[in-house]
């Protein structure tokens, strides 16, 4: 089992987890909160239970990332798990504006808080289960590179974090400042929207093959260049799931025949692949040189510039 597959089990296994534990959390606030009458409690209660439905598509987006290539998707699925990323982004932001409107209401008519000590232990606790939680889903979203699985580790941080703010202000609520419970709610929006903020924009990069590592560029010139007698002309590379695939244009002797030219290639692509941690798809074009088409000169500007783009 390779690395990309094994990291694809181990995030559906996390994401599946987190799921049902972020879904029994937020559960658990919303009816502490009704019962304690605070909304900042209600507010990580129901962004919790959003978590949870994010961390659902997170786990149904890394289950169809697996799925292999067929007649209409050429490539495979492996662009669901960014797209997973983005839907998920998006429910953010959804969330955090309902949370924010509904933290001002409160904020311009407060309500005296009723069993604050419960609302204070379930914050305690719900902040400490979905901080643990976490740091587990990110730990296996940086081993295996898994970007849907990484946004939904920073949402999952964000909502530890959010907890623990809110207790803050629960607990500043119960000295007669009535008012900090909704602005525990507000800050939790603000929370939420900083988050999502990010992982649309690395979402979207990826969707769209967008380009900025170019010492990706220089290490696949350094490889080949240093090994076999031929000159890196042009590499283009993009993201897929946790794979990064490319195409690599190099100009070799033009006596070679196609015999030596395959087998050219076949060391070349072995060696970027044993090399370029995370390298899935890559294809070696190689033409004679001082010979160029036109298409490849009409590009040589491009290849000067050509980037790499493995989001961080």
């Amino acid at each position: 089992m390779s690395d990309a597959t094994r990291g694809f089990i181990e995030g559906e296994r996390i994401a599946k987890l987190s799921t049902f534990t972020l879904f029994g959390i937020g559960l658990v606030e919303v009816l502490t909160g009704q019962l304690s009458n605070s909304v900042g409690l209600t507010a990580d209660g129901i962004d919790s239970l959003a978590d949870s439905t994010i961390s659902l598509i997170v786990w149904q987006g890394l289950r169809l990332s697996r799925k292999a290539p067929d007649e209409r998707f050429h490539f495979g699925y492996l662009k669901v798990e960014s797209f997973s990323a983005l839907l998920a982004s998006l429910g953010m932001v959804a969330v955090a504006s309902a949370l924010l409107y509904y933290s001002y209401l409160r904020f311009l008519e407060p309500k005296e808080l009723s069993y604050p000590a419960v609302a204070l232990v379930t914050l305690l606790g719900a902040g400490s289960i979905s901080l643990y939680r976490a740091f587990q889903m990110r730990m296996i979203a940086k081993k295996y590179n898994l970007l849907s699985l990484r946004t939904d580790a920073l949402n999952s941080i964000k909502d530890g974090s959010a907890s623990f703010v809110v207790f803050a202000a629960v607990a500043t609520t119960t000295l007669g400042f009535t008012q900090m419970d909704a602005v525990g709610g507000m800050i939790i929006a603000g929370y939420i929207y900083s988050v999502a903020y990010v992982s649309i924009k690395e979402a979207s990069l990826v969707l769209m093959d967008a380009c900025h590592r170019p010492e990706l560029v220089d290490e696949v010139k350094k490889i080949l260049e240093g090994k076999y007698a031929v000159e890196v002309e042009d590499v283009r590379m993009r993201r897929a799931g946790p794979y990064i695939i490319g195409i690599v244009s190099v100009a070799a002797d033009g006596t070679l025949t196609l015999n030596e030219v395959g087998e050219l290639k076949r060391k070349m692509k072995h060696d970027l692949r044993n090399q370029i941690e995370g390298l899935g798809g890559i294809s070696v074009i190689v033409h004679p040189r001082d010979s160029k088409d036109t298409e490849q000169q009409g590009h040589s500007t491009f290849v000067r510039e050509s980037k790499v783009c493995v989001p961080r």
